[in-house]
């Protein structure tokens, strides 16, 4: 997992041959034209998804784990709060693995806690889980799904 400011995103485009890209995409979007869920960027080598949603608080918040993608996720308004363990320590699984959506949830609780306020990002790798919108309040983010081997998306 990775936590920063977005105008620090050029440090971390080496990591993956589409994190250039995904970065412009998250510095130059325009909101205006997006609609809540998916939006095309590259099909399903990368998309961008907007979400509008009120956060659930910590209690609420399960953790989730994807195969095919890496998550970038940007707060744009509200106050985000994110909970983390490594997916190889989830012994519990609420509901298996859904290809469709690449997602899997679990039972066990997150062992770290990130704020990831207005203009931050948050990389979550497939070994990452995460439990996303543990913040309270309305909260408008965009996540940026980039396929983990682009040559096979």
């Amino acid at each position: 997992m990775i936590l920063d400011h977005i105008e620090q995103a050029d440090r971390y485009i080496y990591l993956h041959p589409l994190f250039a890209r995904a970065f412009d995409v998250l510095r130059k979007i325009n909101l205006a034209v997006l609609k809540p869920g998916r939006n095309e960027i590259d099909g399903d080598r990368m998309f961008v998804m907007l979400d509008l949603k009120t956060g659930k608080g910590r209690n609420e918040a399960r953790l989730e784990s994807h195969r095919k993608y890496i998550d970038i996720q940007l707060t744009v308004s509200g106050e985000e709060e994110i909970g983390w363990r490594r997916m190889g320590q989830c012994m519990e699984i609420s509901e298996p693995f859904k290809p469709d959506n690449d997602i899997q949830f679990y039972a066990d609780a997150p062992v770290a806690w990130v704020a990831v306020p207005p203009k931050h990002f948050a990389i979550f790798w497939p070994e990452d889980a995460h439990a996303p919108l543990a913040g309270t309040g309305a909260l408008q983010k965009l996540i940026v799904k980039v396929a983990v081997n682009p040559s096979k998306a």
